[in-house]
């Protein structure tokens, strides 16, 4: 314990004198006598004062006593800080409430690539001796290549030539700092960009003296899947799994896989993620597990039974159609002979073998229509709905009944009219022969060919096979990181919306058929199943990969980081955890070491969303991937256009969110500044322009918003395109694709047609949308508002392609539609880089 002693001694001290000094003792009374009268004679002769004795013998006890009490003091004081220093003094610092340590949340370690300013002038040296000037990097793309932080991430806008500066990121791991190059990948997202970056890579480190094989780029640049398919091929019992997406129809190849006669790809190279398309070896595996299921799962086949009947039945017709008014007054004609047109019809399907429909009772019954009465054929239990039969259009199509003034196809036409506007029964209209197979397969649950009927989800923009359907729905449900049937069970629907009934046979289907897949020899499974057993919710499975297996994805550098889901976002965090929590004895004997992450992207050149990507972990990055350190890179020189073109395509995407302070600036040859042209749609026009800029040597890209525009182009066009197409593939100078597909790319003069335009709801998306903890916080409709943000940034990646002319061609009729989100209404008549030509008067350009 301490002791506290005062810093000075009691002077104020009061002294108590003792009774002789105070009070003298009593004489007898002659001695008193004496005494008194010979003091009196001293004082009188000032020998003595006794009142001055008295003081001065007090004052004189006083000041000993404080004297005695300094000198004690002193030495006691002494003596105690002597003995004080023998005595152990404690100071509870500690903080008044419990905290135990902080956790270290960071995907890396705190650490800095070993870059001294001598190394990074000689590698400057290095590339302005062995690169070309016009390949020089700039000051912000040598601050990417010069990153030395765990994490990095570079906003790279269109034309920013990114790829070179990739490139010589790589340079820089392998050649000057001695990473190897199996502990690093390069991600790319199709397989275009992949096969343009190896090129580009071989042909870089080739002048500093590496002799890259075609196989080594390629192990270092992948897509994710092709980096995710050898990572779950290195468990035991695994080493053959194929990716269900890879499965393709063997096509006189003997050397191709064993699974069904099917050939299978190898790594997953050349698998493009954004295509939904399903092949005939794909189809064959689901109608196979289709066909198991049906026969095996009572639930199953009651939740199909409405899903058919829904895609069958007769859809309603509004009474105010034109159609149902020109036809209303026949309508009583209609009902007298309707017995008579069904006995023809009912004939004409025995004879073609397509009645009776297993599964379909066939009996004439009579329903109420607008209080008339009309004819069924038949009525099917499983589906509760009564049957129509339709007049085939491979029949005589003059055929009448006896003293009918119209044809038996005329007839049937305007009944079909009535019960779509007026009979408000379940009826399934067959409207040929091929339609009753097809039921009859899926009635007798003997459906080997799938259920045979289409469908169309809620927010989609058509319908498609079942099937297909499923796939589409799960994969976008997958890439949110979610489970199929778990997000399913938390999905509600009303009690009237088909859609209910679609995402339980889903739920139901999902699991089985991933179960059949993984049953077969080889075991198949999808990349979402994948990334998924490698995630975050599994971070035990990537304990049981090797180290060798694990190393290469030690640095990463992706491109096109603003498409990817957060399914693949899982996988990337769960695979740096793992190879952080390994620590020092994952590199041990090599160059490189720790770990890193590098992306690159453009928040404005996400347009995946409706896949399931978001740009939320690029424009959010710091917080998605914690770092000790991270360096954020904006990269605004465009060499690709000129300021007009970048401009008008910043001023249409400038109204989505986006990662703040961007504006790019042309650094490429200086061109003239023209503006985007924008016109109503007209063919001769598109055709006269594109024509006269490929004829005078421009490159040029077509772009349409739907692949359906393909079948629509004039034929003037068609011929132009046909005979580019002839020439020896480096001749080429015209392309035809979707705005999706065109990123990437660049021409001369690029040519777009049609608007971007958010044009469906999709309940379903929105509910798993808010499951992923995408969007704001209590948004009912994440999915749809963050669509209406992403047809903005489509229409930027369209125009951007443009290396000096755009031109917008824009159907008329939808330009009135002002509830529904489009691009073309950020158009600004008042800015010099648009011009609006729209509504304007053609003038006959040949008469000037």
């Amino acid at each position: 314990m301490s002791h506290d002693f005062p810093a000075e001694p009691p002077h104020e001290l009061t002294a108590d004198l003792p009774p002789d000094l105070t009070t003298p003792e009593r004489l007898p009374f002659f001695k008193r006598l004496l005494a008194r009268v010979m003091g009196r004679g001293l004082s009188r002769m000032q020998a003595q004062h006794v009142p001055s004795w008295r003081q001065g013998h007090a004052d004189g006890f006083l000041n000993g006593h404080a004297e005695g009490m300094d000198e004690g003091y002193a030495e006691g004081r002494l003596d105690g800080i002597e003995e004080g220093r023998r005595v152990l003094v404690i100071r509870d610092t500690r903080p008044g409430e419990h905290r135990g340590p902080r956790v270290d949340d960071h995907l890396f370690d705190d650490w800095r690539l070993p870059l001294t300013n001598e190394l990074k002038k000689r590698i400057k040296a290095d590339v302005a001796l062995k690169l070309p000037s016009h390949a020089q990097p700039t000051a912000a793309q040598w601050k990417m290549i010069f990153s030395d932080t765990p994490s990095t991430y570079v906003i790279a806008g269109a034309g920013a030539g990114k790829s070179t500066s990739l490139v010589l990121r790589v340079l820089l791991l392998n050649h000057y700092l001695g990473f190897e190059l199996d502990s690093m990948t390069v991600v790319t997202f199709t397989r275009e960009s992949r096969k343009d970056f190896i090129n580009k890579l071989i042909e870089i480190m080739g002048l500093w003296g590496h002799d890259l094989s075609l196989r080594q780029a390629r192990e270092v640049v992948r897509t994710f899947h092709s980096r995710i398919l050898p990572l779950v091929r290195s468990l035991p019992g695994f080493e053959q799994l194929q990716a269900f997406e890879n499965l393709s129809s063997q096509q006189g190849n003997p050397s191709g896989g064993d699974l069904f006669g099917n050939k299978l790809l190898d790594d997953g190279a050349d698998s493009n993620p954004f295509d939904l398309r399903i092949n005939d070896a794909q189809r064959q595996q689901m109608n196979l597990c289709y066909r198991d299921l049906y026969a095996a799962n009572p639930r199953f086949r009651e939740v199909m039974a409405p899903l058919y009947r829904h895609s069958l039945q007769l859809k309603e017709l509004d009474r105010d159609h034109p159609d149902v008014q020109k036809r209303i007054t026949v309508m009583g004609l209609s009902s007298k002979r309707d017995e008579e047109l069904c006995d023809v019809i009912e004939d004409l399907w025995i004879r073609a073998g397509a009645w009776p429909i297993q599964g379909v009772e066939p009996m004439r019954q009579t329903v109420e229509v607008s209080g008339l009465t009309f004819h069924v054929h038949g009525y099917a239990a499983e589906l509760d709905a009564w049957i129509v039969l339709g007049f085939d259009p491979s029949e005589d199509q003059h055929l009448r009944r006896p003293d009918a003034k119209l044809p038996v196809w005329a007839e049937w036409v305007i009944k079909r009219t009535l019960f779509q506007a007026f009979c408000r029964k379940p009826v399934i209209w067959l409207e040929n022969y091929e339609a009753s197979r097809g039921m009859m397969q899926s009635l007798s649950g003997a459906a080997v060919a799938g259920p045979g009927f289409d469908y169309k989800v809620k927010g989609e923009l058509s319908a498609a096979p079942l099937l297909d359907c499923f796939v589409a729905a799960a994969g976008f449900i997958e890439n949110l990181g979610l489970d199929v049937p778990d997000a399913v069970s938390q999905m509600s629907f009303s009690d009237q919306d088909p859609d209910r009934f679609f995402f339980e046979a889903l739920s139901l289907f999902w699991k089985a058929f991933e179960d059949h897949l993984l049953e077969q020899t080889p075991p198949v499974m999808t990349y979402n199943r994948m990334f998924s057993l490698f995630g975050e919710h599994s971070p035990e499975n990537l304990k049981l990969v090797s180290d060798e297996g694990l190393r290469p994805l030690s640095h990463l550098m992706i491109d096109e980081f603003q498409d990817v889901s957060p399914q693949i976002v899982s996988w990337i965090r769960a695979s740096l955890r793992e190879i952080r929590g390994r620590g020092p004895a994952l590199h041990v004997g090599r160059g490189a070491q720790r770990s890193s992450l590098l992306c690159v992207g453009d928040d404005w050149q996400s347009i995946y969303g409706w896949r399931g990507s978001s740009p939320k972990f690029f424009m959010e990055f710091p917080k998605e991937f914690p770092s000790p350190g991270t360096t954020k890179v904006m990269l605004s020189d465009n060499f690709r256009s000129h300021q007009h073109i970048i401009d008008a395509a910043e001023h249409i995407v400038r109204a989505a969110p986006a990662i703040s302070g961007k504006k790019a600036r042309a650094s490429g040859p200086v061109q003239e500044l023209l503006p985007v042209s924008v016109f109503d749609r007209d063919d001769d026009q598109l055709v006269a322009r594109l024509i006269e800029h490929y004829n005078a040597g421009d490159s040029v890209l077509l772009l349409y918003r739907k692949g359906s525009e393909r079948s629509k182009l004039p034929e003037a066009l068609q011929a132009v395109m046909n005979a580019d197409y002839a020439l020896p593939p480096g001749e080429r100078r015209l392309k035809q694709l979707t705005y999706h597909s065109s990123k990437g790319l660049q021409a001369d003069a690029v040519f777009l047609l049609g608007d971007c335009q958010h044009l469906t709801q999709s309940p379903y998306k929105n509910q798993v949308y808010q499951m992923a903890g995408l969007g704001k916080e209590g948004d009912l409709e994440a999915f749809d508002n963050a669509q209406k943000d992403e047809v903005l940034r489509l229409a930027y990646v369209a125009i951007t392609r443009a290396v000096r002319h755009c031109y917008w061609f824009i159907d008329a009729a939808g330009n009135d539609d002002a509830a529904v989100p489009k691009a073309s209404s950020r158009i600004a008549t008042d800015k010099a880089f648009f011009e609006d030509r729209r509504g304007a008067v053609r003038i006959d350009e040949s008469v000037v």
